[in-house]
């Protein structure tokens, strides 16, 4: 069949139309339609016009993660993975994307959205939950420990 009437092609390009996905994601899309050697050369045709590229999806997640989602560098990595992508490639596109951005003000700007109003932490209770929100987001542990802290209500410290 010809590369140009391969409708697993034409849907991968449909796919790819709307938003970025991840070669994985195509993949498996195609092939709830498609037969797997249709399936095999549309993906080889797409990577190969640059229509489907993991490192532009990666980028593209990590900073809609972050910048949409106020997301740590942990779950970042984690929803990259989540999209199919190489582990080696989500640690290094966290790794640059986070190069110039200061994990403390994105923990930060995280708390305060859940803190609403600016007060502090006024139990023990909502330390631990806000705890938990905040190393599910991929927030350090450590970090995440030392901003509660710091923002607790004196009548508990």
């Amino acid at each position: 069949m010809a590369a140009s009437t391969n409708p697993a092609y034409i849907d991968g390009l449909k796919l790819l139309a709307r938003r970025e996905l991840s070669h994985a994601q195509v993949r498996q899309r195609l092939s709830r339609r498609h037969p797997a050697e249709l399936v095999d050369d549309a993906i080889a045709r797409l990577i190969e016009e640059g229509a489907l590229n993991d490192e532009r999806v990666a980028e593209a997640i990590a900073r809609t993660q972050i910048s949409v989602r106020g997301r740590g560098r942990q779950r970042v990595r984690m929803e990259i993975e989540r999209a199919g992508i190489d582990k080696a490639l989500a640690r290094r596109t966290v790794d640059e994307v986070f190069d110039g951005l200061d994990d403390d003000a994105l923990l930060e700007a995280a708390l305060a959205r859940r803190l609403r109003g600016g007060g502090g932490v006024s139990s023990d209770r909502e330390f631990a939950r806000l705890y938990r929100y905040l190393v599910a987001e991929g927030f350090d542990a450590d970090r995440v420990l030392a901003s509660l802290k710091r923002h607790r209500r004196d009548e508990d410290k």
